[in-house]
């Protein structure tokens, strides 16, 4: 199967709210208990595109949408500003086949040390997550440490793994970025 990583566009929302809807439904991955709906994922798109972040897709030879990834903010407190969080997510179908490291691997690539410094992978800790934490360390994450029953959902405590990606500079200088 031809995947092919791409920007997301508008038109790819309601494809991206019915992946999504998928883990808000049926997992703990995701702390929120109603999917945003296709609008929602527009703003949100926007939002991300306007901050000059990624928000890609992945996309299959008929250009239906098997997997989103995107670069949103850590914190909204202004020294945070060089720190951003990935999110990944894949049609439970299309798991496992390295849709993940190609998403990953873009967000990486795309991401410039000018006005990121910082990738934070915050990622619940469950059966089915191990792949994604596995797949953060091969692409370079360090782990943070664990935060023990940060979240409720579907009738349980849910501990979030903690993984970081530096960008600094490889000169070693330690002024602020530009950006």
């Amino acid at each position: 199967m031809t995947i092919t990583i791409r920007p997301a566009s508008a038109s790819d929302s309601a494809e991206i709210a019915a992946i999504y809807r998928y883990y808000v439904d049926n997992t703990v991955i995701t702390f929120d208990y109603e999917s945003p709906d296709a609008h929602a994922w527009q703003v949100k798109m926007a939002g991300i595109h306007d901050a000059a972040r990624p928000f890609l897709t992945a996309a299959d030879e008929n250009g239906t949408v098997v997997g989103f990834a995107y670069l949103a903010p850590f914190r909204a407190k202004q020294a945070y500003d060089w720190t951003v969080e990935d999110t990944i997510y894949l049609h439970p179908d299309h798991r496992g086949h390295g849709t993940g490291r190609r998403l990953l691997a873009a967000l990486l690539t795309s991401a410039s040390v000018d006005t990121v410094r910082r990738i934070i992978a915050v990622i619940a800790v469950t059966e089915e997550t191990a792949a994604s934490i596995a797949l953060h360390t091969r692409l370079g994450f360090t782990d943070s440490g664990t935060l023990s029953r940060v979240g409720f959902k579907h009738d349980r405590w849910v501990d979030c793994r903690m993984l970081e990606y530096s960008l600094d500079p490889v000169d070693g200088a330690d002024a602020p970025p530009t950006g």
